[in-house]
C-alpha cells in the first residue's frame, strides 16, 4: 500500500464526500459541525450501508450461543432502532452514579449526538478501525459494547463538543468520569480525527491542546502530555496514519508527522518526520539523522511494531 504523506495533516481542506453514508445514523439530516477537523489525506473505506443491522444480527446470534445475556443485549443493542440511541444508553449506562443517574447523562448524551452528526461518522470509522487492525476484536458488537478505548474516544466526542460550546464544567466532569470508570484521560479540549483505534487504552492521557489526525493507532500507557506548566499550546500533534507504541511520552507541542511510528515505551521531545520511526528513550530515528529510513506502508493500519529494529542509530532526535 502507498499513499502521500507529503503534504501537513494540519493543512489539509478536503471537503466531506458529497455522498458520504449516513447509514449508521439515526436520521439523514445533517449540521455543519462548527469545528470542522481536517479530512485525512489517507485510503478509507467506506462505512457499510447495512453497519447497524449487522450489528444488530451480531447481537441476536451472541444471544443464541450464550442465553443468560439476553436481556443483557436487547437492551444495550436489540431494543434500539439506531446506533445514536444505543450508544447513548451505554455510555450513559456506564458512566452513571448515585449523583448522575442514568437518564440525566442519557437526554444529554443523545442531544449531542443529534445535534452533531459529525460524531456519528467518526463513531462509525472508528469501528471500521478497530474491527480491521485489532486481532482481538471478532465482531462490530463486540467493540461496541466491550472495548473501552472505544467507548472512552466516543464519550469525548461528546465532551468535546460541550467543551467547544462553553459547557466546560460539564465536559470535564465527564472526562472525570470516563477516566475513573475507562482508566483512559483525555482532556475535552482536545481534538480527535476518526478512524481512532485506542487497543487496551489503560493509562492513556492526552492533553488539552493535543491534536490526532485521522487513522492513528496509540496501544496502552501512551502520554500525550505537556512538558511543565507552561501555558497555552502546550500539547503534541498526531498527523494522519501515525502509529504509537504502548508506553510511550510524547511531551510538548511537537509534531509527529503524517504516516509515522513511535516504537514502545519511547520518550519523544523533538519532531518527528513523516513515513520515518522514532524509538528509545531518548527517541532516535531509525536510520539516522540524515537517512532515516522511510515507510511505504501506513503504520496504524499495519500494527507493525518490529520493523527495522537493526537499524538503529545513535541519533538524538
Amino acid at each position: 500500500m502507498s499513499t502521500n504523506f507529503l503534504r501537513p495533516p494540519f493543512l489539509l481542506k478536503q471537503p466531506l464526500p458529497s455522498k458520504f453514508n449516513t447509514c449508521c445514523l439515526h436520521s439523514s439530516t445533517t449540521q455543519t459541525p462548527s469545528h470542522k477537523f481536517p479530512r485525512p489525506n489517507l485510503p478509507t473505506n467506506p462505512i457499510p450501508l447495512d453497519l447497524w443491522p449487522r450489528i444488530k444480527d451480531e447481537a441476536r446470534a451472541a444471544v443464541h450461543q450464550e442465553s443468560i445475556l439476553r436481556n443483557y443485549y436487547s437492551a444495550s443493542i436489540l431494543s434500539h432502532d439506531s446506533m445514536d440511541t444505543a450508544l447513548a444508553n451505554h455510555i450513559s449506562t456506564k458512566l452513571a452514579d448515585s449523583t448522575l443517574p442514568v437518564a440525566t447523562l442519557h437526554d444529554l448524551f443523545i442531544a449531542v449526538l443529534r445535534e452533531d452528526r459529525e460524531i456519528m461518522r467518526a463513531v462509525c470509522h472508528d469501528l471500521l478501525a478497530v474491527k480491521e487492525r485489532d486481532p482481538a476484536c471478532f465482531g462490530y458488537v463486540h467493540c461496541f459494547l466491550n472495548f473501552k478505548g472505544f467507548l472512552a474516544c466516543q464519550t469525548h466526542r461528546i465532551g468535546h463538543n460541550l467543551w467547544r460550546n462553553g459547557r466546560k464544567i460539564l465536559a470535564l466532569l465527564i472526562q472525570n468520569r470516563v477516566s475513573e470508570v475507562f482508566a483512559v484521560d483525555i482532556h475535552p479540549g482536545a481534538r480527535i480525527g476518526r478512524g481512532i483505534l485506542l487497543d487496551h487504552a489503560t493509562g492513556v492521557v492526552i492533553g488539552e491542546t493535543a491534536v490526532i489526525g485521522d487513522n492513528v493507532s496509540i496501544l496502552h500507557n501512551v502520554t500525550l502530555g505537556g512538558t511543565g506548566k507552561v501555558s497555552g499550546d502546550r500539547h503534541p500533534k498526531i498527523g494522519n496514519g501515525v502509529l504509537i507504541g504502548a508506553g510511550t511520552c510524547v511531551l510538548g507541542n511537537v509534531r509527529i508527522e503524517d504516516g509515522a511510528k513511535i516504537g514502545a515505551g519511547s520518550v519523544v521531545l523533538k519532531q518527528v518526520p513523516a513515513r520515518t520511526t522514532a524509538v528509545g528513550n531518548p527517541a532516535r530515528l531509525i536510520g539516522g539523522k540524515e537517512n532515516p529510513i522511510k515507510l511505504d506502508k501506513i503504520p496504524s493500519f499495519t500494527m507493525d511494531q518490529t520493523s527495522h529494529i537493526s537499524d538503529w542509530s545513535n541519533y538524538v532526535i
